[in-house]
């Protein structure tokens, strides 16, 4: 077995959700043999879980097996009964700042966005919301990126910060999304000062969804709102690391570019495992997950970042 590296920041990624996989009997004969016995549907839900791992220079690493991964659920070690390092496509909404202080930083910011969505497949698709007093969705979901392109040449900054009303309506935006794999990336440049949603509300939202979070919060200000233990700063980061997502703060509007592409190669590198819970009440509590990842021999330590859990399902609820 081969490893493989690219360079990236961060740690990995975990992300978790419920799905209901039906298993079909299939008779190929049926139609010759009407006597033939009828197919049987067997329900099975799943716990998915997509893993991004790193070693300590941060580089992420590819070409691990099954045997390399255990997954534990409120302390419990769960069976994987499904393992996959294969790319799946994307559904993501591009979550972008117009307000007033962007407007030094927009054309930068503008420009790595781009640069992310040029790192897609023909098969990812991609929506646009801009924000200011209010959130506005400009662009519905597309494959074709310079649709989105065209539109963040002509936004023009003004206003206060609605981020928590941007997060929370593109959340539901991401709900009509087509691929299995769905990300919200989140360019600010400061906290929110002007929502109806709070941050709780948008915080358990986020715990409900099938989402991951990224978050580019511009700090090149002296006095920036998401500067170094800020409260605007250590919001957006919950809200990442609850997706197991990654929140990035650059000192400098010239890293952007650098950023998007490493949060691209993030998204394209990561393993999903499935497995059964030994837990089969549905109560609708939140379960814990914990992913441990051991590599070969001779090769350094590995870290996971991981989603911190998901919400059982409630009685007599399919999900």
């Amino acid at each position: 077995m081969t490893l493989k590296m690219s360079s990236i920041v961060g740690a990995g990624l975990l992300l978790v959700t419920l799905v209901s996989l039906g298993v079909f009997a299939q008779n190929q004969e049926k139609q010759k043999n009407p006597d033939a016995p009828r197919s049987i549907k067997v329900d099975v839900e799943l716990v998915t879980v997509n893993a991004t791992v790193t070693d300590n220079q941060n580089r992420v690493i590819t070409g691990l097996d099954k045997e390399h991964f255990k997954v534990w659920e409120d302390k419990l070690e769960q069976k994987i009964e499904y393992f996959t390092a294969e790319d799946v496509p994307l559904s993501l909404g591009l979550v972008f700042d117009i307000s007033g202080s962007m407007k030094e930083k927009i054309g930068t910011a503008r420009d790595a966005a781009v640069t992310f969505l040029k790192t897609g497949s023909p098969e990812d698709e991609y929506f646009l919301e801009v924000f200011s007093n209010r959130p506005e969705m400009t662009e519905d979901f597309t494959t074709d990126i310079s649709r989105l392109q065209n539109k963040l040449v002509f936004e023009t900054t003004k206003g206060m910060t609605a981020m928590y009303d941007a997060v929370y309506l593109s959340l539901e935006k991401l709900k009509e999304g087509t691929n299995p794999k769905r990300a919200l990336l989140l360019i600010t440049d400061g906290e929110d000062n002007r929502s109806r949603y709070t941050f709780s509300n948008v915080r358990e939202f986020v715990k409900e969804q099938d989402v991951q979070i990224y978050a580019i919060g511009i700090t090149n200000d002296w006095n920036s709102q998401l500067g170094a233990g800020r409260s605007g700063r250590a919001m957006i980061e919950e809200l990442a690391d609850l997706t197991g997502g990654h929140a990035f703060f650059p000192d400098s509007v010239y890293d952007l570019e650098d950023i998007c592409t490493k949060i691209a190669v993030e998204l394209k590198n990561q393993y999903v495992l499935s497995y059964k819970s030994s837990n089969e009440t549905k109560d609708g509590k939140w379960r814990k997950i914990r992913v441990k990842v051991d590599g070969p021999k001779g090769v350094g330590p590995l870290n996971v970042r991981s989603k911190s859990g998901y919400y059982a399902a409630e009685p007599g609820i399919e999900k």
